[in-house]
């Protein structure tokens, strides 16, 4: 099962205190990320295929491997929208303050599939299934963002979320 989300959301405070800033996370973001479920080291379900920067944040495609216990629970949470939070593992290079502390450069390690981000817009925006077709996952991601004051076309173009064409999901 392959995803579409935003791991990080920049400019916007997390839970924990901290602000990521655009460029975090440098010009290349490495391929081959593990995918953790809830952040258990243990627990790799997957893998990022893409992962770049945009003027959001910082955008991942991953895929989920159901050749796990864990993976297929991760899958079934997904499909039936039980999770669709999104955080990342990262080693800090360049921070700045403490109350919210910047983080200015940071190594990614890993990106997780979770119940509760850290940082709230930190979601699942598109699934793609087995059968090639693209789910939206739409109402409660609308809401946290008129709650965060984020424009309401924060996701995609809203001809992809008719017509759920594939490239929804691409770079």
């Amino acid at each position: 099962m392959r995803f579409a989300g935003y791991a990080a959301v920049f400019d916007r405070v997390d839970r924990g205190g901290d602000v990521v800033r655009p460029g975090a996370f440098g010009a290349v973001v490495p391929a081959g990320v593990p995918l953790l479920w809830q952040h258990g080291p243990g627990c790799v379900i997957g893998m990022v295929e893409k992962a770049r920067e945009d003027a959001r944040g910082l955008r991942v495609i991953g895929r989920v491997s159901r050749r796990t216990a864990a993976g297929r629970e991760a899958a079934a949470a997904l499909a039936s929208g039980a999770v669709d939070g999104l955080s990342f593992g990262y080693r800090v290079k360049a921070a700045r303050g403490a109350g919210p502390r910047e983080l200015l450069a940071l190594d990614l390690v890993e990106v997780s599939l979770v119940t509760h981000p850290m940082q709230p817009l930190a979601r699942i925006i598109a699934l793609d299934d087995v059968d090639g077709k693209i789910a939206f996952s739409r109402s409660r991601l609308e809401i946290l963002c008129e709650k965060n004051g984020v424009l309401g076309n924060f996701f995609l173009d809203r001809r992809d979320h008719r017509t759920m064409h594939g490239r929804a999901i691409c770079f």
